[in-house]
């Protein structure tokens, strides 16, 4: 299957949308479904979809539409799901906790095989069948054991320094919940969740109208 060399970041921030819809389709026993009824149910245009899932390869037929179980498997191995990833918890706070608590991951492929903390109320505690370490123990571990991605759940102030040592130390993906931007070699893959641009996003929306309507009555003054 040939696929584009690079593809656009929108497109790539749409499969997980696409595969969430799919997955909930086949929990409704729905096998077979057209490209309109899909991007009515996500809000996009059929084409959008099918132009989309086009950059990785064919996967509908024509007058049929798609196998909805087939096409969720697809987009699954697109998305790396069907590899598995082993990944290591640092800063086991509310945020760390909340990750360490959610058992869906396991059904994306996603292990957190160890977790660490620096507060010794923290250290040696249990959780989801996790003895929280030391962070002292994080360096080597990390030498003994294949690890494919960085959690990181530190205060903004530590958490370029947790990821200099991750990166350091064979990790080349880094999952970030610290309110900061970090820095590292255009080899290593991150995402940053900033939980409070969702927020400011959100709370724009509700203000919306009122923004615009304060604007309309300015111009006319």
């Amino acid at each position: 299957m040939a696929y584009q060399s690079k593809i656009a970041e929108a497109i790539i921030r749409r499969l997980p949308i696409y595969y969430r819809y799919l997955d909930q389709l086949e929990s409704e026993g729905v096998e077979r479904i057209s490209s309109r009824e899909l991007g009515n149910r996500m809000n996009v245009t059929g084409s959008q979809f099918r132009q989309d899932i086009s950059c990785f390869g064919g996967f509908g037929q024509q007058g049929y539409g798609y196998h909805v179980p087939t096409l969720k498997r697809h987009i699954g191995e697109i998305l790396g799901m069907d590899r598995g990833y082993a990944a290591v918890l640092v800063g086991v706070g509310n945020m760390g906790r909340a990750i360490m608590s959610y058992d869906g991951f396991r059904k994306e492929g996603f292990r957190i095989v160890a977790a660490f903390d620096n507060d010794p109320h923290i250290v040696g505690t249990e959780m989801n069948g996790l003895t929280i370490r030391d962070f002292s123990e994080l360096e080597p571990f990390l030498e003994e054991q294949k690890i494919d991605v960085g959690v990181i759940c530190v205060p903004a102030d530590n958490a370029q320094m947790v990821a200099d040592l991750l990166v350091n130390n064979g990790i080349q993906a880094l999952w970030n919940f610290a309110p900061v931007d970090l820095h590292h070699p255009d080899t290593v893959k991150s995402t940053n969740v900033h939980l409070s641009d969702s927020l400011h996003i959100l709370t724009y929306l509700m203000n919306e109208d009122a923004l615009f309507e304060k604007k309309k009555n300015h111009s006319l003054t």
